[in-house]
């Protein structure tokens, strides 16, 4: 498996946590988002890779995710319909599991990839660097990137965990606002206490 490879923005943003945002506190809104390359993946049913500097769409929405968490299993049917309505628009919707747990690895993410007809591509780190880079803490945890790859939102998808109830969507409002050249409405939300927590290993 290829190692993940990490732009010296990533190690510096671990370096210094004081320029954190307000509720991540390894990066910040405005900050290059760290890259990444070769992480296996799954796309339409079949294996892949992807690098961040691989991407050409104008945004890019970055989202770590866990098959086994039910609150990622409650947002699936919006991560699929968020795919969908933003595939033709120069938006690319990127998963990553960074979970050492054997249901969110390769073979499993297929899987649930296939059962749940899942559309965007599901991306598996082992080092768990990405996460660590991007100071993700909780599954589903999102980060919108421009087309100059700085991120403009992090925190959650919208406002309320169920459905029926949601008012806001953090996520579509920014892509929106991005695509028009605009900035994004609210730019940064708390991810903790909206999902699972992310576990990383001792180092």
């Amino acid at each position: 498996m290829r190692k993940v490879v990490l732009s010296l923005v990533a190690i510096a943003a671990i370096a210094l946590p004081a320029l954190a945002g307000k509720y991540n506190k390894i990066v910040s809104v405005g900050d290059k988002a760290p890259t990444f390359s070769g992480l296996p993946a799954v796309y339409n049913g079949e294996d892949t890779s992807v690098s961040l500097p691989d991407l050409k769409e104008d945004v890019v929405v970055l989202v770590f995710l866990a098959n086994h968490c039910p609150v990622v299993q409650a947002y699936e049917d919006r991560l699929i319909e968020f795919t969908k309505d933003y595939k033709d628009k120069s938006v690319r919707v990127v998963g990553i599991s960074v979970s050492t747990q054997n249901e969110d690895k390769i073979p499993k993410i297929k899987d649930y990839m296939k059962d749940h007809k899942s559309n965007y591509v599901y991306a598996y780190d082992e080092t768990q660097d990405v996460g660590r880079a991007y100071g993700a803490t909780n599954t589903p945890q999102f980060f919108v990137l421009d087309k100059e790859r700085k991120i403009r939102y992090t925190g959650a998808m919208d406002d309320n965990g169920t459905e029926s109830k949601v008012t806001k969507n953090y996520v579509r409002e920014a892509v929106d606002a991005l695509l028009k050249g605009e900035t994004p409405p609210t730019d940064e939300t708390a991810a903790r206490g909206r999902g699972c927590s992310i576990v990383y290993k001792r180092r």
